[in-house]
């Protein structure tokens, strides 16, 4: 790879410093207002305390196969003018340039930084030229980079000098604590872009908006927490502090085995064998009911039997109650290869918290699935699951079945939805099917439909931040299931056995083992019907010996 990159002619050199009458022209370029004025491709970016140039942020950013985790901003330029512009960077083959100059587009690039390096280089803009896009990005494939200081410095917009930096926020207060998350709000204040919250003064989340979600708390345990406002100009001090203690907490979470098994029941006929609740085999410990529907109402979702099964209303719920008698949880799921739910905003989020949750008091869903593989906003999907669990209580089952892909990096919309509510989540059933090839815990690339494939991947997210207890396998009942990737239970088998206790491996082998690891999954209860229920046969047992 280093020769193909050497042979574009890049070259990384240290920067010189700016003509006093310069200004740095790009904004939040320590990343102190989180991403705000920045885009980076593919929901690559995120900003962390640590490592930091200054200040008490920068820019992490996670490329993946066929990203290279671009993160760039649009800055106002004069004509027929000179610049250059320079970043700190850590990473490997981390690269700074800047596009629409109007004469040479300029990159430069580091194929190793183990500590803080400058990257600078120069450019000049063309006579019609009053913009250029500066950016950073990382190499296919290849671990996180970490970016801040970003200047662009030169003949500037000739508006003058940025905002001030703005004030302290005030009024901040406490609206309501559980036993593991702090509801917080404050005033606005004028000219700010973003605020940050500290707990014990550690930064911990950076908004746009006055309030915010402070989660992962301990029971009984007192806080401190503080608010600071920020803008591309810099931020203020910190506001009052206001210190709160978190509950008791009831100690009875969601009634899940410690190792489980969960199967998607299809509330529709597409020539698996069709089901009654009653039907699903008993080694199904989560039952996911496939799908919602989604209404004219923005987020908001329903649910309506399918005609075609002949299944009574009154029958489906007597149904659930039974599985439920026998010590299973059966869920809606939201979503699927079709599903058409959004939310994206804080009205769209309360639609489907209420919705939800009308549907579990209707039919007595013990939670909700959600399996959204059109995208998911991380914000507003976080806020409608709090906002669901605040409503339902701690015996909530929250699963999710992400595509691959979305599971890659912690930084990509459906993992950061994930670790948003990693207090309140059950369990994530990764697909690990119709995938194709995917980069492993270990930068190496695997191919799908082996023990490989499942181990690999499963330790992105088991070494990216969520519990073993919330990592689950998904895989096809069937060869007739999904497109690609299907496996036999004895492969299921031999993974899970990788990664709980370090045998049963391919010629990938975890560094650690992690014997909590929830189970499996699989599409679906009514294919693994078709095939003489041979995948549950052959999984369940397996995974409820597990100790």
């Amino acid at each position: 790879m280093a020769t193909a990159l050497a042979a574009t002619g890049l070259t990384a050199f240290g920067g010189s410093p700016a003509h006093a009458a310069d200004v740095n022209l790009v904004k939040n370029p320590g990343f102190e207002s989180g991403l705000s004025n920045w885009t980076c491709s593919s929901d690559s970016g995120t900003t962390v305390t640590s490592p930091a140039h200054s200040g008490t942020s920068a820019l992490k950013a996670t490329p993946a196969g066929s990203d290279d985790a671009q993160c760039a901003q649009t800055v106002t330029v004069r004509p027929n003018s000179s610049y250059t512009l320079s970043a700190w960077v850590q990473g490997s083959y981390v690269y700074l340039g800047a596009s629409g100059t109007g004469t040479t587009d300029v990159s430069t690039w580091t194929p190793s930084a183990s500590g803080w390096q400058q990257l600078s280089t120069t450019f000049s803009t063309g006579a019609n030229t009053t913009s250029v896009t500066v950016y950073t990005h990382g190499w296919y494939g290849q671990p996180a980079y970490v970016a801040d200081d970003v200047t662009l410095t030169g003949p500037g917009d000739p508006g003058g000098p940025g905002d001030p930096v703005p004030a302290a926020p005030g009024g901040l207060t406490a609206k309501a604590a559980s036993s593991s998350s702090v509801a917080l709000s404050w005033n606005p204040v004028s000219g700010a872009t973003g605020y940050n919250v500290y707990q014990d003064g550690t930064r911990t989340q950076s908004v746009s908006g006055t309030t915010a979600t402070v989660t992962g708390l301990a029971p009984s345990t007192s806080y401190r927490f503080e608010v600071t406002a920020t803008n591309a100009t810099g931020e203020s001090a910190k506001s009052t502090a206001v210190t709160v203690t978190t509950g008791a907490g009831s100690g009875d979470g969601p009634s899940v085995p410690k190792h489980a098994v969960t199967g998607y029941w299809q509330n529709f006929d597409n020539g698996a064998k069709v089901q009654r609740i009653s039907d699903v085999h008993s080694q199904y410990d989560i039952i996911a009911v496939a799908f919602a529907d989604a209404t004219a109402t923005p987020g908001a979702v329903s649910f309506t039997l399918d005609p075609a099964l002949n299944y009574s209303e009154a029958a489906f719920k007597a149904d659930i109650a039974a599985k439920q008698a026998a010590g299973k949880s059966v869920v809606i799921s939201i979503g699927g290869e079709k599903g058409s739910v959004s939310v994206n905003d804080a009205a769209s989020a309360a639609n489907f918290a209420d919705s939800v949750y009308a549907l579990m008091q209707k039919y007595g869903f013990n939670g909700v699935d959600i399996d959204l593989e059109n995208g998911l906003n991380p914000t507003y999907m976080t806020q409608a699951l709090r906002a669901l669990s605040a409503k339902a209580g701690s015996k909530l089952v929250i699963t999710m079945a992400p595509q691959t892909i979305d599971m890659q990096s912690p930084s990509a919309g459906y993992f950061r939805t994930a670790l948003n509510i990693k207090d309140i989540l059950t369990v994530v059933n990764t697909q690990f099917y119709n995938s194709g090839s995917m980069n492993g815990c270990d930068g190496k690339v695997y191919s799908q439909g082996t023990v490989d494939f499942l181990t690999a991947l499963a330790c992105v997210q088991l070494e990216g931040g969520l519990d073993p207890s919330q990592v689950g396998l998904g895989l096809p009942a069937s060869t007739r299931a999904a497109g690609s990737g299907y496996v036999a239970p004895s492969v299921v088998d031999d993974a899970l056995d990788c990664l709980a206790k370090g045998t049963g491996c391919g010629s990938f082998k975890p560094s650690r083992t992690y014997p909590g690891i929830r189970g499996a999954m699989t599409w679906s209860t009514n294919w693994d019907a078709a095939a003489g229920d041979a995948w549950s046969s052959g999984v369940g047992p397996h995974v409820h010996a597990m100790p």
